[in-house]
Order: C-alpha cells, then sequence, then structure tokens
C-alpha cells in the first residue's frame, strides 16, 4: 500500500546530506519505500535497492514477491551499481509483459514518486524493440522529467539506436532544438555527443562533427545554461578527435561569435575551445 505523497511532504524540500553516513533514518527509510525522489548522489547512493525494487513493484501493480524479481534481486550483488538498475528494469519489464495491464502498468512506473522507479521505466525504452521514431517519442516524457538523474537515462536509453541510425536520428531531432522546454533542447544535444560519458561513441560524429550542425547552430545561443553547457561540450568532444577537428570548431566558433556577439555565444565558444586552449 502506498503511504499518501503528504506523509513524507515535510521530507521534500531538504538538502542532501554531504555524507552518506547523516542521510536522516526518515528519509533513508523514505527513499528505499519509493515515497521520495533522491536529492543527490549520496542519497542514490545508499538506496537499498532489493527494498525499494519490491516496493515500487508493488505500487505498479505487479508481483514484488515473484519468481523473477526475487532472482534478480539475489544476484544483484555480483553486478556494478550501475549495471544492477539495469538488470531490475528488466525484471519489472518481463513481469508487466506478463500484465493484464501492461500499459497500465507502465503508466504507474513513469509517474512514480521515486525518481529510481522512473528511471527503470526510461529504461524500458530500450527493452521495447520499437522503430526509432517510436522511441523517441516514448522517451520524451524522460527526457522533460524534473528529475537530473532520469533525463540522464532518458538520453542513454534511445543512445544505440541513435547511432544504428543516425542520420534518421539527426532529422528527427530536429524540431527538438526549437522547443520551448530547455531539457528537450538539451537532450538533443547530450544524445549526440560525440564521445559523451558512460557510453557507446559516435564513430560517425567524431569523425564528421559537420553532420550535427542543423542541430548544433539553432543552439549557438540558447539562453538556458543548461543547453549552453551541453552544446559546448559536444564541441568539446569533437575537438577531441582526428587531425583537423580542433581547427573545424576552431573556426566554427569563431563564426559563431562574429555571427552571434552575445554572452551566450561568447560562453559555448570560450567552453568549446577550452581542451584546444591548453
Amino acid at each position: 500500500m502506498v503511504v499518501p505523497s503528504d506523509a513524507v511532504a515535510h521530507l521534500k524540500g531538504r538538502k542532501g546530506a554531504f555524507r552518506i553516513a547523516l542521510i536522516p533514518p526518515e528519509v533513508l527509510g523514505a527513499l528505499n519505500d519509493g515515497l521520495l525522489e533522491t536529492v543527490n548522489l549520496n542519497e542514490f547512493m545508499a538506496l537499498e535497492l532489493p527494498r525499494l525494487a519490491h516496493s515500487v513493484a508493488g505500487h505498479i501493480g505487479l508481483d514484488a514477491q515473484s519468481e523473477r524479481l526475487v532472482d534478480t534481486l539475489a544476484m544483484l550483488a555480483a553486478f556494478k551499481p550501475m549495471q544492477r538498475h539495469g538488470h531490475i528494469a528488466r525484471a519489472l519489464y518481463d513481469l508487466a509483459a506478463l500484465h493484464g495491464e501492461r500499459d497500465a502498468v507502465a503508466h504507474r512506473l513513469a509517474t512514480h514518486a521515486s525518481d529510481v522507479a522512473r528511471c527503470w521505466a526510461a529504461q524500458w525504452v530500450t527493452l521495447s524493440g520499437l522503430p526509432l521514431p517510436a522511441q523517441l517519442e516514448a522517451v520524451r516524457r524522460f527526457a522533460a522529467d524534473p528529475h537530473f538523474g532520469v533525463r540522464e537515462i532518458a538520453w542513454m536509453a534511445v543512445r544505440d539506436a541513435v547511432i544504428a541510425s543516425l542520420d534518421e536520428a539527426l532529422a528527427l531531432l530536429q524540431p527538438w532544438v526549437f522547443d520551448a522546454d530547455p531539457n528537450i533542447r538539451r537532450f538533443a544535444s547530450e544524445l549526440t555527443r560525440p564521445r559523451g560519458v558512460w557510453c557507446a561513441q559516435i564513430e560517425a560524429l567524431k569523425a564528421e562533427p559537420w553532420r550535427a550542425l542543423p542541430l548544433l547552430e539553432p543552439l549557438r545561443a540558447d539562453p538556458s545554461r543548461y543547453v549552453q553547457n551541453s552544446v559546448a561540450n559536444w564541441l568539446n568532444d569533437a575537438s577531441k578527435g582526428q587531425a583537423g577537428q580542433g581547427e573545424w570548431v576552431d573556426g566554427l566558433c569563431a563564426r559563431w561569435v562574429a555571427e552571434s556577439d552575445c554572452d551566450q555565444t561568447r560562453y559555448i565558444a570560450k567552453r568549446a575551445m577550452r581542451t584546444l586552449s591548453k
């Protein structure tokens, strides 16, 4: 049974503890029961994933004591921390596939109070086997999620599909860079970074970064610092590529500043070239 959200309302405005040992027991209990979002990395790392997974399964209408889930949780310790989340997401996905109201289960997971539960829902997109346009449509809600962690999982969830169909992806993402939501604009940039973080490289964009210019050009003076940082990091990735890539980034930034001489563009250019200037 889910505890009403007002029962933990007094915990939602907290500042996260700067050490795991300092997380109040009430907060940790609510996190593990799936009633709260994490607010920092310490809270995320402190989670008891088996307890949280049992709680979330019950919340969304799945059998928390099913053999599929119990077996998965029993072997979590054998995997690296982030891999554990993938295994839990897969177990919940498999259980939902057998449920008579699969769509309702998916909706409850995607709108769950726990950011970690919503991360698992985002990973369902990877498991869906849908064509790329449908995957992007499905992941959009997570790309716009108010929690940073969910947004990160969102772009990682479709990264491999984008690499497999890069030209199609670049075309499909074109409207995203004009969206009113900075989270959506940032998603299009972060998803296509040539190197990225903790993910597969996009070799085609490492070799020919200019192929993504239709996505980058509209963002060169974006008002959001969140987006600016992503675009700058995108170009910094590109500057580390093959011979001549640094010169391409340098020339692009020079053109951008000449054509759009504003604080936003100058910030992007300076940050983009931080490796080249060393």
